[in-house]
């Protein structure tokens, strides 16, 4: 037989003994359920923050709120007003516990003029960013 020809057969057999136990493994990891997917790539869905200002453009140091609706998340679960100055997320001094029907309704007050950006995060969940413009 020829030299080159035994090495390529006994590569390609030694490849062969070394995926059959990564097949094997692979398809015990991956145990399949009705839906047909694999079990262990499931991952619980995450929990989200909604929020809404009630104003878009307010003077400064005037009180407006800021609220929103949570989901996959207890009652009870603190949330807190974050503003970005800079490059930075701040956490402001708002902060609540959702309600038991899993809202939250925070008063807030701004001195910093001009556009500000806001989101409420809570329970390992960020919400969308909220524009007010302070006068």
């Amino acid at each position: 037989m020829n030299p080159a020809l035994t090495r390529a057969v006994t590569f390609s057999a030694g490849l062969m003994l070394c995926a059959a136990p990564l097949t094997v493994a692979h398809a015990l990891d991956t145990a399949s359920d009705d839906t047909g997917k694999g079990a262990a790539h499931q991952t619980a869905p995450r929990p989200t923050l909604t929020a809404k200002a009630t104003v878009k453009s307010i003077k400064a140091w005037n009180q407006f709120r800021v609220h929103g609706n949570s989901t996959r998340l207890p009652a009870g679960t603190g949330v807190t007003l974050q503003q970005l100055q800079g490059k930075r997320w701040v956490s402001l001094p708002a902060r609540m516990n959702t309600l038991r029907n899993h809202t939250y309704n925070l008063r807030v007050k701004l001195g910093l003029k001009g556009l500000n950006k806001l989101r409420v995060v809570g329970g390992g969940a960020v919400s969308n960013v909220v524009h007010v413009t302070i006068r």
